[in-house]
């Protein structure tokens, strides 16, 4: 199968949590925000990917949705809205609900991964906006598919898995994920029922736990520990 080169890049307490808004303190999750982007860019890659959840919070700028109707039903195929673009932001939004000021955001040109239930109106919204759109799977996202297209339509070699825990948690049961980044923060957090690294849904069937391989360990500023892996994918 040819897809981009996956590299799953996080941040979590130290018992795994990921939402920062538990963490108390603004300013020392500011610098840790930045540490998590600066480490970010040691990476070479194309496009980083996010689920629709962390768009709409941190990244969609709160854009409402406001769609019209359509004359004319719109063909299930991908789209292209910039054909020059070099670097991506991939939305995986099943259901079609984000709502966008343009077609990038920091820069990178937005390309939405969508599931065939969509509504037309919204994808005559996401081509007037020129946003670039895949389809992969009929009611909820075949990620072996999206990872194809991908790198078959734009050129994506290596791919930043970003979250949510649920995101990550779908590429890792499919064994899809090649690398792990992640930043340890010194932080025990023990919010119950608060989101993980990595989540698999309960929709899917739960595959065996994955192997890594630890391939390098940094101590950073501010007590952080920087872990990389590798997957022993199936």
């Amino acid at each position: 199968m040819k897809k981009p080169h996956v590299i799953c890049h996080m941040m979590s307490t130290v018992d795994g949590k990921i939402l920062s808004a538990n963490w108390g303190d603004q300013e020392l999750i500011k610098t840790y925000s930045g540490f998590f982007e600066k480490y970010h860019e040691t990476f070479e890659s194309e496009a980083w990917m996010c689920g629709r959840i962390t768009m709409e919070k941190d990244f969609s700028g709160g854009e409402k949705l406001e769609l019209t109707q359509t004359e004319h039903p719109i063909a299930r195929q991908p789209f292209i809205g910039n054909k020059e673009a070099t670097s991506f932001a991939i939305a995986v939004d099943a259901h079609g609900k984000l709502g966008w000021k343009s077609n990038e955001t920091g820069g990178d040109h937005i390309i939405e991964v969508l599931s065939e239930q969509v509504s037309d109106e919204y994808l005559n919204y996401l081509q007037q906006k020129g946003i670039s759109y895949i389809f992969a799977g009929e009611k909820e996202v075949d990620f072996k598919s999206a990872l194809s297209q991908l790198a078959d339509l734009f050129p994506i070699n290596t791919l930043m898995l970003e979250g949510g825990g649920h995101l990550n948690g779908s590429l890792l049961n499919d064994g899809l994920i090649d690398e792990l980044s992640i930043l340890i923060l010194p932080i025990a957090d023990g919010t119950p029922k608060s989101a993980t690294t990595f989540e698999v849904s309960e929709y899917l069937q739960k595959r065996p736990a994955s192997l890594l391989q630890l391939t390098e360990v940094k101590q950073l500023e501010n007590d952080v520990i920087w872990l990389k892996y590798k997957f022993n994918n199936q």
